[in-house]
């Protein structure tokens, strides 16, 4: 949900935020296998190029992502790695793992897209593939096959080196919904793991430890229950669902002005009822509450519980709620930011062409944006933001995962800058030379990065250390979810299969073109 393009810059601690250093070189023969690692990952320029293009061509919801699993799974198994499908009870979740021993690298990214998001690439202004269709207007397509590049890099080393340590791949389902991560949790997913590295879909390379700007939340969904009758002949037989769910969000509204300013808050009303002549004896409101800490996202969802319960007493209506997605506000470790801050200044930016600055100065006119281009210099590692400093922002599940193991989280730039997020905008670089260019470099510091890991225990366990003694030595992680919770398969269904027939003509094919913007027809880039 875009929070790692903007925690990249910032972290969290009890001073302001301010630059700190990354992590000194390690032995000459640890250095040299990173360097032939970054070098197996630019060999593998075209394979991760034709995965980036694939999945955007998929263009699937959260708990829909069937073929891009299928896609992805396919490609692990045939390289040697041991699959676990439906994980957690998701049939669009797994875990493929390679190894043995310790270390255990867990290596995720997430894999679903936005609705009404489609757009075809290398097209500096808004036209979709297919009206009104899904799309990956956040760039969710590339970062799976990211760590699939540095997986396979890093594997061949491992073979060859006889080197210990387990890497475990996994995909984030559902992350727009911050519907699966808790259930990955809950399941056991990282109950072995030693470090978690997550990549994230940015605007430029960059890592932060601790807990940085931003929100977690719970995803909620209240369901009204009253008495239909005719509406204009009886209505007074009637009790109305839909005015209870009005009559909450007018409540809600008025009380933001007395909320901290740090919340956010918004929702949708997936059901208002069957038509205007019928009381709507049922009707749905779905909130997600934001705020930058637990208890305060705790005290949000009591307060929408109590304005629930209190408009459904005033319309003689029954309301029950069930959590639908829940995040908590993301806290990153300072020795695996350090490690991988280091990687990156060594990898360094991906040499933009003409092309690419054309596209981006193209859609950043478009939209009426400073025409700034593409990504030039790489920002400072920064940590140490005051909690006070938080003034929220996005929420990303990779939260949950941050809290029961040391985590980082990857950005790197495959999109371009001063976009709007979850629009289609964000989609028009995601199948074109910046992705495919932003997706290596990024591969090429996730492997470097793992060969750290496997090769200097002593960074393993720094990294602990923190997480023990620094992060969670006040706090510890409760999780949203009951043990009776279950994830929320059912949404995006009907939408996915309302476009999926005609979203299938498009899927890239790669035994016939080279690249996806080939297939389309598309001459790059494409500018007003």
């Amino acid at each position: 949900m875009l929070a790692a393009g903007v925690a990249a810059q910032r972290g969290r601690g009890g001073a302001p935020s301010m630059p700190t250093a990354p992590t000194p070189p390690g032995p000459p023969r640890v250095e040299e296998l990173k360097r032939e690692a970054a070098a197996e990952v630019e060999s593998q320029r075209v394979f991760t190029q034709q995965m980036v293009d694939q999945v955007f061509s998929f263009g699937e919801l959260g708990f829909q992502e069937f073929e891009t699993s299928k896609y992805l799974t396919g490609i692990l198994e045939k390289n040697g790695f041991k699959l676990e499908r439906s994980y957690a009870g998701i049939p669009t979740a797994w875990t493929a793992t390679w190894g043995s021993g310790k270390p255990v690298i867990a290596i995720g990214s997430d894999i679903d897209d936005i609705p009404q998001a489609s757009q075809k690439p290398g097209v500096g202004y808004k036209d979709p593939i297919v009206e009104g269709a899904p799309g990956h207007g956040e760039g969710h397509n590339s970062g799976v096959p990211l760590n699939i590049t540095a997986a396979l890099a890093v594997q061949k080393i491992m073979a060859r080196e006889h080197l210990p340590g387990t890497l475990k791949l996994w995909p984030g389902v559902a992350e727009e919904l911050v519907g699966a991560k808790m259930y990955f949790i809950r399941a056991g997913m990282f109950r072995d793991v030693d470090v978690s590295l997550f990549a994230h879909v940015g605007a430029n390379l960059g890592v932060s430890w601790g807990g940085g700007f931003g929100t977690g939340l719970q995803s909620v969904e209240y369901t009204f229950k009253g008495e239909s009758a005719h509406a204009a002949a009886q209505p007074w037989r009637g009790r109305s669902a839909l005015d209870a769910v009005e009559l909450m969000d007018v409540g809600w509204n008025f009380r933001r002005e007395h909320l901290r300013l740090q919340q956010r808050s918004h929702y949708v009303i997936p059901n208002g009822g069957d038509q205007p002549n019928v009381v709507p004896s049922n009707a749905s409101v779905w909130y997600y509450f934001r705020e930058t800490d637990y208890p305060h996202i705790k005290e949000l969802r009591e307060i929408g519980d109590t304005m629930a319960k209190a408009a459904a007493m005033m319309t003689n209506t029954e309301v029950s709620s069930r959590i639908l997605g829940a995040a908590w506000p993301q806290h990153m470790n300072k020795t695996v930011a350090e490690t991988m801050y280091a990687n990156i200044l060594t990898v360094g930016l991906p040499q933009w062409d003409d092309a690419d600055v054309t596209l981006a100065k193209g859609i950043q006119r478009e939209l009426k944006q400073p025409q700034t281009g593409l990504a030039t210099q790489i920002g400072a590692l920064r940590g140490g933001l005051d909690p006070e400093q938080n003034m929220g922002g996005p929420s990303d599940d990779i939260g949950d995962v941050s809290w029961n193991v040391p985590t980082v989280t990857l950005g790197y730039p495959a999109n371009i800058p001063n976009l709007p997020g979850h629009n289609w905008a964000n989609a028009i670089a995601m199948a074109t030379p910046i992705a495919h260019k932003g997706v290596t470099a990024g591969a090429k510091v996730q492997a470097m990065t793992i060969i750290d890991l496997l090769m200097r225990p002593e960074l393993v366990a720094s990294a602990w250390d923190y997480f023990k003694n620094v992060q969670t030595k006040d706090q510890k992680y409760i999780p949203f979810i009951t043990d009776k919770d279950e994830p929320a398969l059912w949404l995006n269904a009907a939408i996915e299969d309302k476009y999926r027939p005609e979203m299938k003509k498009y899927y890239y094919d790669q035994t016939k073109y080279k690249t996806y913007l080939e297939q389309l027809g598309i001459k790059y880039p494409t500018v007003r």
